[in-house]
């Protein structure tokens, strides 16, 4: 409210009553004040109200909601529905323009501060994160695998004879369907087998190079957050080769913002080598709904030619969901929740060591995984050939969400290459193993009832077999 509003609230209302209620109001604008002056999440959340009354701000900014507009053109921010509406907050223009999704809207000025400011908070968080290097940043309204797309066909234009990606195997099926999406053709290059773990066979990458030309490859398409016994790529090694061979370098890494190791992977990638860009879900990091990603590099420049390869306008949705998270958890309140995890990482391992020496298996080794851990299932392989893809099913049915079984032996056929031993990264993994993952979010709860749930399960499979009271459970979906 202006002042000279205020001074007529005055004729109706006590005065000093009226600056009371003026001075709590600029209490909130100032916190909104600072944010368009640093362009970072404030170090301490905001309130609902605070949160709200910026978002109002917003969208009376927008053409669609100002009181005499006249609309006569083919997109106009109609919305039939007021739930549809006020779920967007009435910010309807979306982001971007048909050229480039980080331009400014004529018709949505509102809408483009939205979008200007939530890349700018969250390139602060990155920073904060680990990645204190990176430059620039976008959120864009697709999930990991389409942000990777669009990469892959950026470097296109840089690299237009170019044919190949060599991607270090990650079993999950929408990183390399990113690549075949492009038009290119993966060379998939399988990890080796240090103790429990998988990790980047570097020498098998330095051949592969050799074999294909450094002019052919488009891209080293690596990943930091993985499912263990895999582990985060060794990305140091990875960007000094490719800056040896002038060879662009992207990462996956799709959940890595929530760790410190991953996000140092990638610092430190990027001081002694070339990374270009590196892609991260917006759910899975800042858990927001599904349907948006974050691509960043250390090239202002480069970033840029990625945001406008994006065809037409965009959603705000993604944008507008991150942003109120941020806001409302402020910087400190999302360190929290990054301490937080990494403790519950160390509490979830102690769980699983305990019932896995209870149940005569055993909790692989993998120091190099910061998220993500398995147990054996060893036992279960010996008992029955059904039992262990059984567990998954009894799990999941048991409302365990999130804990993947991996079987020996699977094979899965992707756009015409077949994966011997999918999901476990390895063509030849010695053992079967149950995974599960301490991700932002997590609560101590979870880790206990999970871990009390599969201990009956377990029980359950090796007293009477396969056939224990599960017969009926479905296989459950994999996960990804």
């Amino acid at each position: 409210m202006n002042s000279e509003n205020v001074t007529l609230c005055e004729k109706t209302v006590s005065s000093s009553y009226i600056r009371q209620g003026s001075q709590a109001r600029r209490g909130h604008e100032q916190l909104i004040r600072h944010l368009l002056d640093q362009g970072k999440c404030p170090e301490e959340g905001w309130s609902e109200s605070t949160v709200e009354l910026f978002l109002n701000e917003l969208a009376v900014m927008d053409s669609n909601n100002f009181l005499g507009n006249c609309g006569v053109g083919e997109r106009e921010g109609r919305v039939a529905s007021s739930l549809v509406a006020r779920r967007h907050y009435r910010l309807i223009h979306g982001i971007g323009r048909s050229g480039d999704i980080a331009a400014v809207q004529p018709k949505a000025a509102g809408s483009s501060l939205l979008n200007k400011l939530t890349n700018s908070v969250v390139l602060d968080i990155l920073k904060i994160s680990g990645v204190r290097s990176v430059a620039s940043c976008f959120v864009v309204p697709m999930a990991t695998g389409m942000s990777l797309t669009l990469c892959f066909l950026t470097l296109r234009h840089r690299r237009p004879k170019a044919r190949y990606i060599i991607w270090p195997r990650i079993d999950q099926k929408s990183c390399f369907k990113s690549m075949i999406t492009a038009g290119f053709e993966p060379v998939v290059v399988e990890n080796v087998t240090e103790g429990d773990e998988l990790r980047t066979d570097l020498e098998a990458v330095q051949r592969k190079i050799g074999e294909l030309g450094a002019e052919n490859i488009l891209c080293v398409h690596s990943t930091t957050s993985c499912f263990a016994p895999r582990v985060p790529d060794r990305l140091e090694e990875l960007a000094t080769m490719c800056a040896k061979h002038d060879i662009p370098h992207i990462v996956n890494n799709a959940y890595g913002v929530q760790s410190s190791k991953c996000m140092h992977l990638i610092q430190q990638g990027a001081r002694v080598g070339r990374i270009d860009a590196f892609v991260q879900s917006l759910d899975k990091n800042f858990m927001v709904p599904v349907g948006g990603a974050i691509i960043a590099g250390f090239d202002e420049c480069f970033v840029q030619e990625i945001s406008k390869m994006y065809p037409g306008r965009a959603s705000a949705s993604p944008s507008l969901d991150v942003l109120i998270t941020l806001l409302t958890l402020g910087a400190n309140g999302y360190k929290r929740y990054l301490t937080e995890r990494k403790e519950i990482y160390s509490f979830l391992a102690e769980e699983l060591k305990t019932l896995a020496s209870a149940h005569g298996e055993r909790l692989l080794h993998t120091p190099h995984n910061p998220i993500s851990l398995a147990m054996s299932l060893d036992g279960l392989q010996a008992s029955s050939n059904q039992a262990v893809t059984q567990l998954g099913s009894m799990l999941f049915t048991r409302q365990v969400s999130g804990a993947r079984v991996i079987p020996l032996g699977k094979e899965q056929t992707i756009s015409g290459h077949t994966f011997r031993g999918f999901m476990s990264h390895s063509e030849s993994y010695p053992c079967p193993y149950l995974n599960a993952a301490s991700a932002v979010g997590i609560t101590r709860g979870d880790v206990t009832l999970c871990v009390k749930r599969l201990d009956k399960c377990l029980k359950a499979l090796k007293k009477h077999g396969k056939t224990a009271g599960s017969c009926s459970d479905q296989e459950a979906p994999d996960e990804e």
